[in-house]
């Protein structure tokens, strides 16, 4: 055999591989993502949890075991350029005509990054994401049952819920399907229309989420187009709706970048993504890939809708609006809707922790359900960006505050390491511009938030203002992590009350403070609320600012209870408006 033959031959060997490992993975993708109906019957929430981390660890697990298998078979030849060259397009013939095979090519570019260390792009051996199309060859079709409207409503969506039957019956069937109808029928003559809504289309596969089931579809008149989502909730007495949502924001906010991802079992992810967009238009594809728990495939489509949009613009990237994180150089392109969160060298006073724990502390926030209220923080790794677009100021800050991160090539900027996330106002900022009942909404969301966080075993740690944001819908979101931490890992404390005048005039505490010890009565005096906005957080939240409270949510985490956070206005009743 020919040298040339046998390169040929192991690069063949090398692409067929990766195909078999990508099976691998999408097999054990699916046969987690399966046993969500299960989880859902049983109404097993801890199992549900387990899973989506389980899932989640997954595409890491199989991108390092192919390495490890193809280093040990082909030794040192591994690293030849030859052989990625020559695997790569094999492996693009192979995978012409299978499912999802834009996901593949990141698959196989995952691993060959990792192998190589590639910085910026490497064409050769890896598959470029500017050339990618993830929505090529997807269709709706196959993915949907069409209901046809024959004249009644009731009679359309009675078709519908007997399709989606599960081992605990419906609880009071026809009352569902009449609360169904009225919901859609009130939404088709909202705003003095009188629409007549000429068939429903669902997604066969049902989405799970934790605790809840959806049946996601949208309502087609002549014209017109809406989205429909039916959340279904498992009680003791059987299976009820809990809510129907049919307005774009409100679907919106059940697919956000806040949400834990969805376990729905698709042969086709392309076809949902595509269905999902055409009722979510303004979603970015890379989140809708990211909330279907195809993250990896998100990070792809993230990297490319930022560089086809650099090619496109001409604005400068900027400090971030905001105080000055003491961890974190933030930057952002203003006319994109993301920031860029680099970790600084060295970390100012008061901060004591190490570069490592913020890691950690982004990888728990990715693996932990985020109940609407943090980030989805991607990590992403040697990016190359034109130098020429870093404005001066901020160019000065990363070179002298990031430089173990941080390096120049030519005339490129090379990041080694860096988060990205969406952009939102900090919430300091929010409230010097917004109206009062702009601000007055955002001070309640926040105490909710607070709320959110805690029953989901989390702890903010900093609860300044400037750490949290608020989104296009209103909502406040924790985006700061360093001092992020487990309700069950801290030490909720009353204050103790000083017995004499000395005392109380002392500067620093008079009493043993520790290292995990927190008091929720001071949370109230570093927010600069004026006095209107206080009362009403003391009205609404005052609970927050007790140890009692937090003492309470600790106990029933550690007794293994799943605290319900919920992406909807849970109400038999009002949660069947649009409004």
């Amino acid at each position: 055999m020919s040298s040339e033959t046998y390169s040929s031959a192991i690069s063949e060997e090398c692409a067929q591989a990766i195909v078999d490992a990508f099976a691998g993975y999408n097999a054990d993708f699916r046969d987690v993502t399966r046993r969500a109906p299960q989880r859902f019957e049983s109404r097993d929430w801890v199992g549900s949890q387990r899973d989506a981390v389980e899932r989640i660890e997954l595409y890491d697990h199989r991108v390092k075991q192919i390495i490890a298998s193809l280093s040990e078979r082909f030794g040192a030849r591994v690293r030849e350029r030859s052989l990625w060259i020559g695997a790569k397009q094999r492996f693009a013939g192979m995978i012409e005509s299978m499912p999802d095979n834009e996901f593949m090519k990141t698959f196989f570019s995952s691993a060959s990054r990792s192998l190589f260390g590639t910085v910026g792009l490497d064409p050769e051996i890896e598959f470029v994401a500017l050339d990618l199309d993830p929505l090529r060859g997807a269709s709706t079709q196959a993915l949907i049952t069409a209901y046809v409207n024959r004249g009644s409503l009731e009679l359309l969506f009675e078709e519908v819920l007997a399709d989606f039957r599960f081992k605990t019956p419906f609880k009071n069937f026809d009352k569902t399907v009449s609360m169904i109808a009225a919901a859609v029928q009130s939404q088709c003559e909202a705003d003095g229309e009188r629409r007549n809504a000429e068939r429903v289309e669902i997604i066969r596969p049902v989405f799970f989420q934790i605790t809840r089931a959806y049946l996601v579809g949208r309502i087609i008149g002549r014209g017109w187009m809406l989205p429909l989502v039916i959340a279904l909730k498992n009680t003791d007495a059987g299976v009820l709706v809990d809510a129907v949502m049919t307005a774009e924001d409100r679907v919106s906010m059940l697919f956000s970048f806040t949400r834990s991802y969805y376990h729905v079992d698709l042969d086709r992810v392309g076809d949902a993504v595509m269905f999902l967009h055409s009722i979510l238009p303004r979603k970015p594809i890379s989140e809708l890939f990211i909330v279907l728990g195809r993250a990896r495939q998100g990070k792809t489509e993230r990297y490319r809708e930022l560089f086809r949009h650099l090619g496109q613009s001409s604005d400068e990237f900027i400090t971030a609006p905001g105080e000055r994180g003491l961890v974190m150089v933030v930057f952002t392109l203003p006319s994109f809707d993301v920031v860029f969160k680099l970790i600084r060298d060295c970390f100012a006073y008061p901060k004591n922790i190490l570069r490592e724990e913020v890691l950690a502390k982004y990888e728990l926030v990715f693996k932990h359900d985020r109940a609407g209220r943090l980030v989805d923080a991607q990590e992403f790794k040697r990016l190359r960006f034109p130098l020429q677009r870093f404005s001066k100021p901020l160019l000065e800050e990363l070179l002298s505050e990031t430089a173990g991160t941080v390096h120049l090539d030519g005339e490129n900027l090379i990041i080694d390491h860096c988060y990205i996330e969406r952009r939102m106002t900090p919430l300091n900022l929010f409230l010097r511009s917004a109206s009062r009942e702009d601000a007055i909404a955002a001070v309640l969301d926040y105490g909710q938030a607070i709320r959110d966080l805690a029953y989901t075993n989390i702890f903010a740690g900093d609860l300044l203002l400037k750490n949290f944001g608020v989104t296009r819908h209103g909502r406040v979101i924790f985006y700061d992590y360093d001092e992020l931490c487990a309700v069950t890992d801290c030490r909720f404390r009353d204050m103790p009350q000083a017995t004499n005048d000395e005392d109380e005039m002392r500067a620093e505490s008079w009493f043993y403070v520790g290292d995990s010890d927190v008091f929720p009565e001071t949370f109230i005096n570093f927010l600069g609320f004026d006095d209107e906005l206080k009362a009403l957080f003391l009205k609404f939240h005052g609970e927050i600012l007790t140890a009692d409270f937090w003492r309470g949510v600790q106990q029933r985490v550690s007794q293994g209870e799943v605290l319900e956070v919920l992406p909807y206005q849970s109400a038999r009743v009002s949660a069947f408006s649009s409004a």
